[in-house]
Parts: structure tokens; sequence; C-alpha cells
């Protein structure tokens, strides 16, 4: 094929192949279809890359060139003995109307379940399709669908579910979906719901569905939004965090919401309440890969700051031990999370019988080896200010000895 001479006219000005699906934009330049709409879809200035003229972003300005297609499939067939392959004839795109069409299909009983998976099936095809459903606005007509079931108690799950996977194939951008989702309680109920009702029935295809987008849904949410979450929607998140049957794609993303929601001091009593340290730690004593120990050590930071949060921290008898484990053998940003939690513990509920607790799990042995670890300065100098604080109960251990006699070596 390297021998053959391939006609200007046929090759795409922006991948330099054959084109398959010749498309004449509206500054005449002909690309190929695929080429193109990528092109538009990630492009942050819209223009043709040839003429470097404004363009519209939508593929409808997008005009197919028959003509063209028919002479490279008429060349490419004529030079099959050369080691051209045949370009099949591509399908007509996803046209707004027939989008439209299945929607109508929404609207009458007979055919909502017809239309809903033949819009599934359409999203799963293809980016284009999918901007195409996007500009027809079938997210909106999906998030509407999930919070009138919720708001009329249907646990149809099968329709729920095919709603889910939609949105989650159409979410392509936060500035399109925020107004959607981001601005309002009413989807991130909706979500909170089919966790509750599919947690008590041990349906985890639909929380592994719901759990995903619930995470993106609380990324877009504005910050007052997140003030004003209820106590049952943490009590849904800790309740993934138990279940065994959920995917550790589901898990993760309950750990990222409470992340972003922990931060807000009003959600950290809410979390704690609903049993999160004790689960948080549970799931750490699995062994979890690295960056899900350290989302847990995030969150755990961020309650143990609070008095209630220490407090359920503490009556776990492995909450100190797991902690010092983890210190210096996952990673930096674990480390100081870590540390962290040991400062507010040793600053604000140090007993005489934590303070010995830490002594014996190896807490103390940590702290002194942060000293002499590769460590940033401002995570020694908290090791020092923790190891001060209780240094007449711990003068007497031999790491602490150690960390004296080897102190002002460095």
């Amino acid at each position: 094929m390297a021998e053959i001479e391939i006609p200007q006219y046929f090759v795409c000005p922006i991948s330099f192949q054959i084109m398959e699906d010749p498309v004449t934009t509206v500054t005449g330049i002909t690309y190929d279809r695929e080429s193109i709409e990528e092109w538009l879809r990630k492009a942050n200035d819209c223009v043709c890359p040839v003429t470097k003229q404004p363009l519209p972003r939508s593929s409808q300005y997008l005009t197919p060139n028959h003509t063209l297609r028919r002479l490279i499939q008429a060349w490419c067939s004529e030079n099959t003995a050369n080691g051209v392959d045949r370009i099949p004839t591509p399908k007509t795109p996803l046209s707004m109307i027939q989008v439209q069409k299945l929607l109508k299909g929404l609207e009458a009983p007979h055919s909502f379940g017809t239309s809903l998976e033949k819009l599934h099936a359409l999203a799963t095809q293809s980016q284009r399709n999918r901007t195409c459903m996007a500009e027809a606005g079938v997210a909106k007509v999906m998030v509407k669908l999930i919070n009138n079931n919720f708001k009329d108690g249907n646990t149809n799950a099968s329709s729920v579910e095919e709603a889910l996977r939609i949105v989650h194939l159409l979410w392509n951008n936060h500035s399109s979906m925020k107004p959607l989702v981001g601005e309002s309680l009413d989807f991130i109920n909706s979500l909170t719901w089919v966790l509750k009702v599919h947690l008590d029935d041990s349906n985890s295809n639909m929380v592994n569905e719901a759990m995903p987008l619930l995470k993106l849904t609380i990324e877009v949410a504005d910050s007052t939004l997140l003030g004003n979450l209820s106590f049952e929607f943490f009590k849904e998140m800790v309740r993934v965090l138990k279940k065994i049957e959920v995917s550790q794609k589901s898990i993760k993303s309950a750990l990222h919401v409470l992340v972003q929601t922990s931060v807000l001091g009003r959600n950290r009593t809410r979390i704690v309440e609903a049993g999160a340290v004790t689960e948080l730690i549970e799931l750490e004593l699995e062994k979890p890969e690295k960056n899900m120990t350290e989302l847990i050590f995030n969150i755990l930071a961020h309650l143990c700051s609070c008095a209630d949060g220490r407090e359920q921290f503490l009556r776990h008898a492995a909450g100190i031990a797991v902690v010092s484990k983890r210190v210096l053998r996952v990673s930096a940003a674990t480390d100081e999370r870590a540390i962290h939690v040991f400062s507010v513990i040793a600053k604000f509920s140090a007993s005489n019988e934590v303070v010995l607790e830490m002594l014996r799990v190896g807490a103390v042995s940590k702290l002194c080896m942060v000293m002499q670890a590769d460590c940033g300065a401002y995570l020694k100098e908290k090791a020092r200010d923790i190891l001060r604080l209780h240094s007449k109960v711990w003068n007497n251990s031999p790491c602490i000895q150690l960390y004296l006699f080897t102190r002002h070596q460095r």
C-alpha cells in the first residue's frame, strides 16, 4: 500500500488517513466525520482547522459528502489487490428528530419501556450519538424521570436503572449538568432514595449505578447544598461502605463523597453520628489499595477534628494501631493525615489510657521514625510537638531515648 499514491482529496486534513465518512463544514472544507467531531468536542476555540474560521460546535451543521464517499469507496475497491481495505457505507447518523420521537414515546405506557431501552442502546453506541442526545435534552428528561419516581415512591428498578445509566453516559461536562442536578437537592435526594431502597433489598446493581452518579453530582453541587445534606444521606453513604456486595468503584465513590462533604463542620457531626469512623477503620483493616487508603485517612483527619469523631475513633480497639501501621508505608499524603489524627488526639483526647495505648501499639515509635525519615519539615515539627506533649509518660521508652540521642545529627 505504501507504493500506491492516494489522491490528496481522499485524505482527512486532521487524521491524514483516508476518509471513511467525509463531511463538509460550513467553511467548505471536508473532513472525516469522526475526526472533525472529536475536534469540535475538544477544541477550546471552535474554528475550522484549515481556514481558522469559526465553526458551530454542533454536528448537525456537518453535511455528508456522498459523492466523495462513493469515489473513495470505488477507489478502495479497485485497489483491494494492492492491500487497500474496502470502506463500508457508514450508518446514517442519529438525528435530533429520531431522539425527539423516542422521548415522545416515553409519554405513552405502551411504548415507554421500548423507548427507554432504545435510548440506552443509542447512548452506548458512540460519542456522536451521546452528543446528539445531549443536545436534544435527553439528560434533562432522564433526571426528571428519576426525580418523579422518587416523589411517587415508584420502586420500578428496571426503568430507574436504565435512566441512571443514560444520565451517566451523557454526563459530559460540569457546565451542562450543573443546572440539572447541582442547584437543588432534588436529584441528590432521589439518588439517596435509590440507595436506601436497594441497599435494603441487596440490589447491588442499582447501588453500583447510583453511587458513581452521586459522586459526580456532589462534585458539581453548589456549596450551599452540601451544607444542607440530611443525616439520611450520610447514613446511606456509610451503609455503602459496609456492603460487601457492592463494587470497589461504588465504595470509592462513597469515600469521595465523604471527602467532599466532610470539609464542612456542620456535616462532620452527621457523618460521625452515622458511624463513619468505625466503618472507615474496618475498611482500612482490609488493607485496601493505596488510593483508597488515602481517601480513608483524608476523611479520618476531618472527622477527628471534632470531639465526637475522636471519641468514636478511640472506642475502636484498632483505631490508633491501624493509623500507626500506615505511617511511612503508603504515601506522603497519608502520613500528613495520620500525623494530624495523632496531633488532635494528643492535644484534646489524651487520657492516660490513650497515651499508653499510643506507646503500646507503636505510634510513639512511628513519630520518632518520622523525625528521622525523609519527610517535610512541617511534618517533622508536628511529630516533635506530639512527642513533647507527653514526653514525661513516654520518656522511659527505648524509642524516645533513641530519638533524643540522634535528633541533632541531621
